[in-house]
C-alpha cells in the first residue's frame, strides 16, 4: 500500500522535531516550509534543517512567512527555550534552504500531486493562509489540511486560545473557510498524549536520534511540569501526524469550526460546535455547516508507543 504524500508546515519547536522524525519514517514525506511560531523564522528554519541532519533525511526545505498576516510578531515561546529546541546538542546543518518561496513550494507541490497530498500545519497558519489566497484551486488540489492547533476547551497562551492559532487567527479563519477539507487536532488532545519519563528512558537506550530526542523530551518535560504541572511532555503536532498511518489512534467528529478574531479575552479562540442537535436544531447553527474533523480523543498509550517505537527504529 502507497504511503500518504506529506507536507509539513512547522515551526520546530520539540514537538515539531518529533512530528517530522515520525513523517520521514512512517510517511512519504516531500518536503518541509517554516512558519515563524515556537521562535523567528531564522531560528525554526536553523533547527528544522539541524533535525533533518539528524535523521539523515533528503528532502527540501523552504523558507516562509516570518511574521502573521495582521497582528504584530508574537513573543517567542518559552516552552522550547532560547533555541527552540533546548536541551540537546544537535547537528549542524548539512543543507540550505531552497530559493523559492514556501508559500509557492506548498502550491507547486499540491499542483504536482493533485488528491494525494495532506498538508500538515502544525504552526501558525500563515503560509497555508497565503497560499490559499494565492491559488484558490489549492483547496481542491489538496487531499487534506491537518491542523495541530486550536482547541475545543482549555488553551494554553490564553484562557481559551491555543498558540498556533492565537499566533495568527486572522490566517486560521482563511483556512477553516477555504472549503478545504480538514482535520484539526487541538489542545484538549495533545496535552494529554505524551511522553513520560518512563518513555524517556527508552530512547535513551536507542541509538543517535532517539537519544538526542530524549535529551531534547527531558528538557521539554521539565518545563511543562514547572509551568503547568504536567506528567508527559505533550507531543502536540505528531498527532497531525498519526492519522495517516493507523486512523484508530484518534477520534474526530464532524463539525463547525469558527475562528475569533475580535475579542479582547478570546481571540485566537477556535470555536467548535460540538452541539448535537436535531434537524430543526440545526437551523441554529444559522447555517455554519461543518467544515472540520475536530479531534475528541485519543488512544494515547497506543500512539505514544507507536511514535517512541519509530524514534527507536532510526540507527
Amino acid at each position: 500500500m502507497a504511503r500518504t504524500k506529506i507536507l509539513i508546515d512547522c515551526d520546530p519547536g520539540h514537538d515539531d522535531a518529533v512530528a517530522i522524525l515520525y513523517a520521514a519514517r512512517q510517511l512519504d514525506l516531500l518536503g518541509l516550509t517554516t512558519v515563524h511560531g515556537n521562535n523567528t523564522l531564522e531560528r525554526v528554519t536553523h533547527n528544522a534543517l539541524s533535525i533533518l541532519a539528524l535523521g539523515g533525511i533528503d528532502v527540501p526545505l523552504a523558507m516562509g512567512c516570518a511574521t502573521p498576516l495582521v497582528a504584530p510578531m508574537h513573543p517567542i515561546a518559552e516552552a522550547h527555550g532560547k533555541t527552540g529546541l533546548d536541551g540537546a546538542d544537535l547537528p549542524a546543518p548539512r543543507a540550505r534552504p531552497i530559493a523559492q518561496h514556501a508559500v509557492d513550494f506548498i502550491i507547486e507541490t499540491a499542483r504536482a500531486h493533485q488528491g494525494e497530498l495532506v498538508l500538515a500545519a502544525i504552526g501558525p497558519c500563515t503560509n497555508v493562509a497565503m497560499a490559499l489566497k494565492k491559488e484558490p484551486r489549492l483547496a481542491e488540489w489538496l487531499r487534506e489540511i491537518t491542523v495541530m492547533g486550536g482547541s475545543t476547551t482549555l488553551g494554553n497562551i490564553r484562557a481559551v486560545a491555543e498558540f498556533n492559532i492565537w499566533c495568527d487567527p486572522e490566517a486560521a479563519a482563511v483556512v477553516f473557510d477555504s472549503g478545504a477539507r480538514i482535520r484539526m487536532v487541538g489542545y484538549n488532545v495533545t496535552i494529554a498524549t505524551g511522553t513520560s519519563a518512563a518513555d524517556i528512558a527508552r530512547l535513551r537506550q536507542g541509538g543517535r536520534v532517539a537519544g538526542t530526542i530524549a535529551g531534547l523530551l527531558d528538557f521539554f518535560l521539565a518545563r511543562g511540569r514547572a509551568a503547568l504541572g504536567l506528567q508527559v511532555a505533550p507531543m502536540h503536532d505528531v498527532c497531525a501526524i498519526v492519522p495517516y498511518v493507523d486512523e484508530t489512534l484518534l477520534i474526530y467528529r464532524h463539525v463547525n469550526v469558527a475562528v475569533e478574531t475580535q475579542g479582547t479575552h478570546t481571540r485566537g479562540m477556535t470555536i467548535c460546535d460540538l452541539r448535537t442537535l436535531t434537524e430543526e436544531g440545526m437551523l441554529t447553527r444559522a447555517g455554519r455547516k461543518p467544515n472540520a474533523h475536530v479531534a475528541i480523543a485519543s488512544d494515547a498509550p497506543r500512539l505514544i508507543s507507536g511514535v517512541v517505537d519509530t524514534l527507536l527504529s532510526y540507527p
